[in-house]
C-alpha cells in the first residue's frame, strides 16, 4: 500500500492570544529517532512548559504501524490527538511532529487549544516537502555504453526510478518499477538492446515514483 512521507522537514510559528506555538515536522525511521528529535526540541526551548508531539512509524514486514501521541501536560485530547490527526489525515508515515507552546497568560480553553495545535501542525506540514512512496520491484541492468542514450530516454518516459548508477567497462543501473510492471519493462529493455543486457531481479522496496 502506498503511503506519504516527508523528504524535507517543515517549521511553523503560530501565535494565539500571546501564546506561541512552534512546530516542526521531520522524517524518521524509528522510535529512537523520534525521541531524539523530541529531546532536541525540549532542550532548545527548555523554558517552555509543553512539548506536545505525535509520530507514526510504518510497520515492517506486515507488522502494525507504531503510532504515538502526547499532550505533555495539556488537557487530555487537546494537543497530541490533533497533531496526530494532521499526520493521519495526510496519510503520512515515518514522520514526527512536535509543537512547543509558550503560555501567553490567557487560557484558550479546550477548543482553542485544539485549533491552535492543529494550526501549528498544519502550517509545519505545509512548509515541508512530501513524497508518495510506492512498493517497487528493485533490479539492476548491465549494458554497453552504446545503449546508454536509448535506455536513459526509455527510463525518462516510463514509470521507472533510477536509484543508482555505476560506470566501469559497462554501465550498471539500479532501477525500480511498480511491482506489477516489472515483467513488461524487463521485456522492453531487452528489446531496446537486442537482448544485449543483463537484468538481475532484486528485492521489493518502497521508493518514490521517480528520483
Amino acid at each position: 500500500m502506498d503511503y506519504m512521507t516527508v523528504t524535507k522537514g517543515g517549521d511553523s510559528a503560530v501565535e494565539v492570544k500571546r501564546s506561541r506555538f512552534i512546530g516542526i515536522i521531520r522524517h524518521i525511521s524509528s522510535v529512537s529517532e523520534a525521541e531524539n528529535i523530541l529531546r532536541t526540541e525540549k532542550k532548545k526551548y527548555h523554558d517552555a512548559k509543553h512539548h506536545c508531539s505525535a509520530y507514526i512509524i510504518r510497520g515492517k514486514d506486515g507488522a502494525p504501524d507504531i503510532v504515538h501521541s502526547s499532550d505533555d501536560g495539556e488537557p487530555s485530547g487537546t494537543a497530541g490527538a490533533p497533531i496526530l490527526e494532521v499526520l493521519t489525515g495526510a496519510g503520512l508515515k515515518d514522520v514526527v511532529l512536535v509543537v512547543t507552546r509558550y503560555f501567553g497568560g490567557t487560557l484558550l480553553g479546550t477548543g482553542g487549544l485544539v485549533r491552535a495545535y492543529t494550526d501549528a501542525a498544519k502550517t509545519a506540514l505545509a512548509d515541508s516537502v512530501t513524497v508518495r512512496m510506492t512498493l517497487m520491484q528493485q533490479f539492476t541492468v548491465i549494458f554497453d555504453y552504446t545503449y546508454t542514450g536509448s535506455i536513459d530516454h526509455f527510463i525518462s518516459k516510463n514509470d521507472i526510478t533510477r536509484l543508482d548508477a555505476i560506470y566501469t567497462d559497462k554501465v550498471e543501473y539500479r532501477l525500480a518499477v511498480p511491482s506489477d510492471s516489472f515483467d513488461a519493462k524487463n521485456k522492453e529493455l531487452s528489446d531496446i538492446t537486442g537482448s544485449y543486457i543483463t537484468v538481475n531481479k532484486g528485492d521489493l522496496i518502497y521508493a518514490p515514483a521517480s528520483v
